[in-house]
């Protein structure tokens, strides 16, 4: 039997990663801060979205299926299609008028949508779930389903707390800015989402030469 020390290490391991990973700048991070800026909970409902596609993810790396995930035709159609997406989405955030402010138009709904699109749509999150999460799981694993439990609950409950604070933070502080100010952060947003779509493209069709 494991000792509860060693899993409670395992578990800041987790938590450490996890937060390195969801505290970088990526699509998860610049839509919630473009629905944030509507709505005060926009992060716990990303986050939910962001958790119906990584609930499956985490099943599918116990069950062995971490070397499908890295092949690099898999890499090819996540970073393509992907890349596609978020500049769909990218373009559709730069055509937002400045008058959907004014007439409190609510940006933020979609939330949960968007949480599950940008993830699934990021190949780098699809490139972490090859590596560093089945690692991370095999060793969760050596406690049974509650290691496995904890460990996801663990993860998930970083993506919820950083996001959460995220959404507040961008909503809280909307008081002290004009529409302007709300159109060039979603100006910002979009075209880093632009930027993403394009790098994932261009990085996935790397693949097709291996």
């Amino acid at each position: 039997m494991q000792e509860s020390g060693s899993l409670l290490a395992l578990l800041a391991t987790v938590t450490a990663i996890s937060l390195t990973g969801v505290i970088a700048p990526g699509p998860v991070t610049a839509v919630t801060i473009t629905k944030g800026v509507q709505r005060k909970w926009a992060g716990p409902l990303v986050a939910l979205g962001h958790a119906i596609v990584e609930l499956p993810m985490f099943l599918l790396v116990w069950l062995g299926f971490a070397t499908f995930l890295a092949a690099p035709w898999v890499r090819v159609v996540v970073g393509v299609a992907g890349g596609i997406v978020l500049i769909w989405m990218g373009i559709g955030m730069l055509r937002t008028k400045q008058q959907a402010f004014e007439q409190q138009r609510d940006v933020g709904r979609g939330c949960v949508l968007a949480g599950m699109t940008t993830s699934i749509a990021n190949p780098y999150w699809l490139l972490w779930w090859a590596t560093v999460g089945p690692a991370l799981v095999m060793r969760a694993s050596a406690w049974g389903l509650a290691g496995v439990l904890a460990f996801a609950a663990a993860h998930l409950l970083c993506d919820l707390g950083w996001l959460s604070l995220l959404s507040w933070g961008v909503f809280t502080s909307r008081r002290f800015f004009k529409a302007e100010v709300f159109r060039a952060v979603l100006a910002v947003c979009g075209a880093a989402l632009l930027g993403f779509g394009v790098y994932f493209i261009v990085s996935g069709a790397r693949f097709l030469s291996l």
